[in-house]
């Protein structure tokens, strides 16, 4: 006889395989006995802006965290830190689909083995999306940097996602985004019937609707992409598709936007890392939030779902 575990491993398995049997896991889910463990009150999934652990390898399969992580100051600040009431599966590089490094489904199963999903769960944040790829584009964010971000010739314009130097913007939609991460949302309500659900919308890197990007440079200068509309427009996309799908899917948006807005990377006092700027983390992942940004997001959340 097969362990619940293995079970509960298997439908995870069952709903990333095809639609069908994502269809048929939901009801098996349903019907199954609850889970036996307790649970943890803060469970963190996502990708390098949840986990700000340093990676430059995608296919590495360490998962790395940063110690300033907003998760790690949330669990601080809920009393919960270095305890079995805090699981953190979140990992820099994860994508919600990805064939390459981790997935939304292979954090959720790393959590479920840690037995961070129950009863007693209170909390259980997501923030995914940067990574992924999206329409018929095989482009990420992180590949686009140097043929686009920092590609001075041609540009980062619109025409760079029909150019395929750029993940395509255009394809990024609410009700995409929430289809992709639709059964797992499924079964951490059935799993964890108590836990707030909330996808984390990301930090603002540029205001809305700008059309140029920049990076500091030691502090002391900036690298200035004039043309960078088509990244901007990914973020501004991404972060319009978590809001409806968080709306579509009846679970809770954190807008982080509107926690850091006027601190992105082109402000005077940027809560996002430059290329060895000391105004935030000298050392800290460049384009990711500094200690003290992830504080301020930490600290949001808390107020709103930790006490």
């Amino acid at each position: 006889m097969t362990s619940k575990l293995s079970r509960r491993c298997a439908r995870w398995l069952g709903a990333i395989t095809t639609t069908v049997a994502a269809a048929a896991w939901v009801p098996a889910a349903a019907q199954a006995a609850p889970a036996a463990a307790p649970g943890s009150a803060l469970v963190a999934l996502g990708d390098s802006f949840t986990a700000n652990g340093f990676r430059w390898e995608v296919d590495a399969k360490e998962c790395l965290r940063g110690p300033a992580s907003w998760p790690t100051q949330l669990s601080r600040l809920m009393g919960v830190a270095g305890t079995s009431d805090f699981v953190d599966a979140s990992c820099s590089g994860a994508a919600i689909q990805t064939a390459r490094g981790y997935s939304l489904v292979q954090e959720a199963i790393n959590a479920d083995k840690a037995g961070a999903f129950g009863p007693r769960t209170k909390l259980i944040a997501v923030q995914f999306g940067l990574n992924d790829t999206w329409g018929t584009s095989e482009t990420t964010l992180w590949t686009s940097l140097i043929p686009c971000v920092f590609n001075l010739a041609d540009g980062c314009g619109l025409e760079a996602a029909e150019q395929g130097r750029i993940t395509d913007y255009r394809a990024v939609s609410g009700s995409d985004y929430a289809q992709r991460i639709r059964e797992v949302v499924e079964y951490l309500r059935y799993y964890a019937p108590q836990a707030k659900i909330v996808l984390v919308g990301y930090p603002e890197l540029f205001p809305a609707g700008q059309d140029f990007a920049c990076i500091s440079v030691l502090g002391v200068g900036q690298y200035v992409q004039p043309r960078a509309a088509a990244l901007v427009r990914y973020l501004d996309r991404i972060d319009a598709a978590q809001r409806d799908a968080a709306a579509q899917l009846g679970i809770e948006f954190f807008d982080s936007r509107a926690v850091t807005a006027g601190h992105g990377l082109c402000s005077a006092q940027p809560w996002l890392n430059g290329a060895l700027d000391p105004r935030a983390d000298l050392v800290g992942i460049p384009f990711h939030p500094s200690a003290h940004g992830d504080s301020m997001i930490a600290g949001a959340l808390y107020e709103r779902y930790g006490k």
